[in-house]
């Protein structure tokens, strides 16, 4: 065990497995038998889950949710990746600057203006999911770009490339993997975003809105199902950058501990 407690320490991988199914049953057992009783039963929530499926829609509902979140991360990083990308020009970096500090706006009143600029519901929700996520994908990819060293540069000179063949190589094709890093931190965002924009806009349905309408009745057994799937899906698409990012970039982690 005195691994476990040892600062910097690198427990064998079946240690941490047994120490991740001990937490988890901990809390199951916690969740169980807590005497007050604050959550749903863990069967209520099966039950509800089961509802949700079979006589509501969960899957499908899930399923448009997830492709209009894949939806706008994929416009969001190539967005975030053009203006992250221009602070290798002086000139540009005032942009990437004024972009990462949007996020510190709320989206309360900024729907109202994309409604008058856009004509459908899906564009306004779309658009308000894209300008979440890039602002804080600039945010992460400026900084992975800003942390390029001057030796990095000017090893990629000695090769002799020029000022745009060391960005191509050193910045653009060396800094990847840790692009691919930044983009599976910030889709969470999408999904915080996501319930509120399809509550907003109800047309096309979503998660969001199952969500919402559980909530409003006061049926926690089936908000607490609804939660733990979006929990899932999180922890899948995690794990599924993960294994890209091992496919695509081999070496990338093969220096660290």
């Amino acid at each position: 065990m005195s691994p476990l407690f040892t600062p910097n320490a690198h427990p064998r991988r079946a240690t941490l497995a047994a120490l991740v199914a001990g937490q988890v049953l901990a809390l199951l057992a916690l969740w169980l038998f807590y005497p007050l009783q604050l959550f749903p039963s863990l069967g209520e929530v099966f039950r509800a889950l089961g509802d949700l499926i079979t006589t509501q829609g969960l899957l499908p509902e899930l399923w448009a949710s997830l492709l209009t979140a894949l939806q706008a991360l994929g416009i969001a990083t190539v967005l975030a990746l053009f203006i992250s990308y221009l602070t290798a020009l002086p000139f540009f970096r005032p942009l990437a600057f004024a972009a990462s500090k949007l996020r510190y706006l709320t989206l309360t009143g900024l729907t109202f203006f994309m409604a008058l600029l856009l004509s459908s519901g899906h564009q306004v929700k779309l658009s308000v999911l894209v300008f979440g996520a890039t602002v804080y994908l600039v945010t992460g990819m400026t900084r992975v770009i800003l942390s390029t060293t001057q030796e990095e540069l000017d090893h990629a000179r000695t090769l002799g490339l020029g000022e745009w063949g060391s960005f191509w190589e050193v910045v653009v094709h060396g800094k990847l993997a840790d692009m691919l890093e930044v983009v599976r931190q910030n889709f969470a965002i999408i999904w915080t975003l996501i319930t509120l924009v399809e509550t907003l806009y109800q047309s096309e349905g979503g998660i969001g809105l199952l969500l919402y309408k559980q909530n409003r009745y006061l049926h926690l057994d089936g908000v607490v199902a609804i939660q733990l799937v979006i929990l899932a899906v999180g922890v899948a698409q995690d794990y599924g950058f993960e294994a890209l990012r091992k496919v695509f970039f081999p070496y990338a982690g093969l220096g660290a501990m």
